[in-house]
C-alpha cells in the first residue's frame, strides 16, 4: 500500500521518470564530448538536428515502436509519446523534407550498431561495458 502511494505522489509530483527505469542514451567514442539539453536530445531523434557542434554527420538509431525499451525511451527521455516521433518522421518522410531515423529490431543490434558506426547515437535499457561506447550527457 504504502509503495503505491509513493509511486502515486511521484507521478504528481512530476517525478516518475525517476522511479519508472529510463534507457540509457548511447552513442560511439568519436562523437564529439559536451553537454546537451533535453531539446538537443530530443531535436536529433526528430531528425531536426543532423549535424554534431564539430558539423559531423549525426547517425540516428531507434527501435521499432512497439519495442518496450523504445516505448519507455521515448516516455521518460524525451516527455513524449512514441506515435508523436512517428507522426513526425512520416510527415518528413512522405513530404521529401527529411529521413527517418535507421530502425532496428534488437538492443544487440543496437551495440553492435552503434559501438561500429562513428558519430552515432541510439539507446538501450542498460549501457553495455564496452570502450567504443560511452552514455550521452545531457540535463
Amino acid at each position: 500500500m504504502s509503495l503505491r502511494v509513493s509511486a502515486i505522489a511521484c507521478y504528481c509530483l512530476g517525478l516518475w521518470p525517476l522511479v519508472a527505469g529510463s534507457a540509457d542514451i548511447i552513442i560511439n567514442d568519436s562523437a564529439p564530448p559536451g553537454r546537451f539539453s533535453r531539446a538537443d536530445v530530443r531535436a536529433i531523434f526528430a531528425m531536426r538536428q543532423r549535424l554534431w557542434p564539430n558539423g559531423e554527420q549525426i547517425k540516428v538509431y531507434t527501435l521499432a515502436d512497439d519495442h518496450p525499451v523504445h516505448k519507455d525511451f521515448v516516455k521518460n527521455n524525451l516527455n513524449m509519446f512514441p506515435h508523436q516521433f512517428r507522426r513526425a518522421w512520416d510527415r518528413m518522410t512522405y513530404t521529401g523534407t527529411g529521413v527517418a531515423p535507421i530502425q532496428l529490431d534488437s538492443e544487440q543490434e543496437m551495440i553492435k550498431k552503434i559501438m561500429n558506426t562513428p558519430n552515432s547515437i541510439g539507446y538501450v535499457s542498460k549501457k553495455p561495458d564496452n570502450a567504443k561506447i560511452r552514455l550521452f550527457d545531457y540535463q
